[in-house]
């Protein structure tokens, strides 16, 4: 592992901020164009993720994800792949991309000699841009300049007690230091409304935090199941509030800067709860929350890595950003050592302490700012889900200066 002594260095944009990665996204722009980009890729995976929006009608969540992506931080190119009929906006996409300063190219396949042609026209392009990015200069980076997110996915009756608290510890440090980080589960935090409340910068944000969590008491109510599964249940969770409980555990003990929607960009460090229940009524088509849809959310509001809490053991990793696998209890880090980072098991056995394992989430995400791979990373995990949503624009009590 690097040690914290070390200096970071990022790749600089042009917006100023600075990425951990530079990778060339592979941007799919209707499932009918998924597989065309999943073969592109293949000849460069370590270098070149696959993303993309699988409906062939967007909607303003969807483009604005998509924007967020391609531009972010840890993206040094884009390619995007179109089958042509698809009403994607792919020109204001590629716009954007290209404003961004990143080399961004579009293949349409029905233009381009369909799937094969396309594939060998993709697969020369990424090849070229891969070669231009490894040569890529770097520049001095500080832990103020990260933004780190925090989820927990498949969660039992330690996550809460280890490895959700020994997160919250680590944001604690990071927050302190001038970082960005963002918690989330909105659903997972129903009970916990006042608690959350009291961390406020103000009592104006205090108002909307409790907003967003009744918001989504009230969705699931309407949907008619929530954040509370047989899983959970099977691992020693009996209700959601106790869930809840544990799940708020990882935002730490800092006071809560603002609160922020997918794709809202955090304009200064600190603390923020991300809402990422849909506004509106239930609809068809928007589905339940899912842990990589979550990751994906946080990656588009700058996110340049996640914590990912487990309890019952989770073997994802994400496109674009590492993630980092903190195993709950002992017993599964056992099982799964080849896909946990850290053990924070270790509280139960009395190995460790909160502190000490919040030290070991710290000290890992400098290595991984500063290059070394998580073991999702080293297995070649790049999940990545985008759906239907929508989401009215924060007021300004969410972001209070």
């Amino acid at each position: 592992m690097t040690e914290l002594g070390t200096a970071l260095r990022g790749y600089e944009r042009q917006d100023g901020r600075k990425g951990i990665r530079n990778v060339v996204a592979v941007a799919y722009l209707v499932e009918c164009a998924h597989h065309v980009a999943r073969e592109i890729v293949m000849l460069n995976r370590d270098a070149a993720h696959v993303i993309g929006f699988p409906g062939c009608f967007p909607n303003p969540y969807s483009q604005g994800i998509m924007e967020r992506l391609c531009t972010h931080p840890n993206v040094g190119a884009v390619l995007l792949v179109s089958l042509g009929c698809e009403s994607f906006n792919r020109y204001k996409l590629e716009q954007a991309v290209e404003e961004s300063g990143r080399p961004v190219h579009t293949i349409v396949i029905q233009n381009d000699g369909g799937t094969r042609r396309s594939i060998e026209q993709g697969q020369r392009w990424v090849a070229e841009r891969v070669a231009e990015l490894q040569s890529a200069p770097t520049v001095p980076m500080d832990v103020s300049e990260l933004v780190v997110g925090t989820v927990c996915g498949g969660s039992d009756g330690t996550s809460g007690i280890t490895g959700n608290p020994a997160a919250g510890r680590a944001f604690d440090r990071l927050v302190a230091e001038g970082a960005t980080c963002i918690f989330e589960e909105t659903g997972e935090l129903i009970g916990c409304e006042d608690i959350m409340a009291s961390r406020a910068r103000t009592p104006e944000l205090a108002v909307e935090l409790r907003h967003a969590v009744e918001k989504a008491a009230t969705y699931y109510a309407t949907l008619g199941f929530g954040s509370f599964a047989a899983g959970n249940a099977d691992g020693g969770l009996s209700t959601i509030e106790e869930k809840s409980l544990g799940a708020y555990a990882k935002s730490g003990q800092s006071e809560i800067s603002g609160l922020i929607k997918p794709g809202d960009i955090p304009p200064r460090g600190g603390l923020y709860l991300m809402d990422v229940v849909p506004d509106g009524e239930v609809r068809f088509g928007f589905p339940n929350i899912s842990d990589n849809a979550e990751i994906v959310e946080m990656m588009a509001s700058g996110a340049h890595m996640t914590l990912f809490v487990t309890g019952r053991g989770s073997v994802v990793g994400s496109a674009l950003s590492p993630v980092i696998k903190i195993a709950a209890n002992p017993h599964m880090y056992e099982r799964l050592t080849d896909d946990m980072d850290i053990n924070a098991g270790r509280v139960l056995t009395g190995e460790a302490d909160l502190a000490e394992v919040g030290d070991e989430i710290y000290g890992l995400i400098l290595a991984l700012a500063a290059g070394e791979k998580s073991k999702s990373e080293a297995l070649g995990h790049t999940e990545f889900i985008l759906t239907y949503k929508s989401f009215e624009p924060i007021g300004p009590a969410c972001l209070p200066v």
